[in-house]
């Protein structure tokens, strides 16, 4: 079925829907698609309204017709872009915090436990498995009628490719929705450069960026050198108040990631 795809080296896009609850304050669910672009080799895995913003500022780049209420209709809840190396299960993480982009590199420790339990889903039969990861448990159906070691987000290492992957609480599923052969795998594209750090040194930025967003906006001013790390021109006050107000809101709205720890 779909084993020629790896044999014949195909790029094949699987494309996942994606059901998150950042906020623990509000039950709501936020949904949308992502995509995991393998070559067998190589994936790359990220959101569907990344590639459609990247689309959008090409053309607003030649129309020079340039708006913004556009662009906020593609925003996402999952604002990474993840680099598999599958022949060594290692994976380059890449996201902004502030105005700069970072990235950091992981071999994530899943320890998967294969359970008796399969399923059947969509065309697929699948087997459970279970990992705890980021301070949740989570369970994977895998199928090895797709024999690629991959899934969604950083989950990979299972004798078949991931088609739903979902913690224990809820909070967060992954669910394969279409399977379609692209033309060569893709990623986001990368304005400027990405400052790489070790994943602790990420994670404290984080940190510091969710209780202190003002000095990462105040760091892009003439001469500044904080956190934020880039000597850009600066905004008047106003433009920073409101961006400062943004972020903050923003902050508040993510108490519940994805990874807990």
């Amino acid at each position: 079925m779909a084993m020629p795809f790896l044999m014949a080296q195909h790029s094949t896009r699987f494309i996942y829907q994606v059901s998150m609850t950042p906020d623990s304050t509000n039950a709501e669910k936020k949904t949308e698609l992502a995509y995991l672009d393998s070559d067998g080799k190589t994936s790359y895995f990220y959101s569907e309204n990344s590639l459609k913003r990247d689309s959008l500022m090409e053309r607003m780049r030649a129309t020079r017709n340039f708006d913004r209420n556009q662009m906020q209709n593609l925003r996402s809840n999952i604002n990474y872009t993840i680099e598999k190396d599958l022949s060594s299960q290692s994976l380059v993480y890449k996201s902004r915090i502030g105005r700069d982009q970072y990235s950091y590199n992981e071999s994530p420790s899943l320890n998967w436990k294969i359970l008796p339990e399969t399923v059947k889903i969509g065309d697929y039969q699948t087997q459970k498995a279970e990992t705890t990861f980021g301070g949740r448990t989570w369970f994977a159906w895998f199928t090895p009628e797709i024999p690629l070691q991959d899934g969604p987000y950083k989950f990979s290492g299972l004798p078949g490719l991931i088609v739903k992957a979902q913690d224990s609480k809820g909070d967060y599923s992954f669910d394969l929705m279409q399977t379609k052969k692209i033309a060569e795998i893709q990623q986001p594209q990368t304005r400027g450069q990405y400052i790489n750090l070790s994943k602790k040194k990420y994670d404290d930025m984080e940190v510091k960026f969710q209780k202190d967003p003002a000095s990462f906006v105040g760091a892009q001013r003439p001469g500044g050198g904080g956190p934020g790390g880039g000597n850009r021109p600066g905004m008047d006050p106003k433009q920073q108040q409101e961006m400062q107000k943004r972020m903050e809101a923003e902050i508040k709205s993510r108490n519940n990631p994805i990874e807990l720890k």
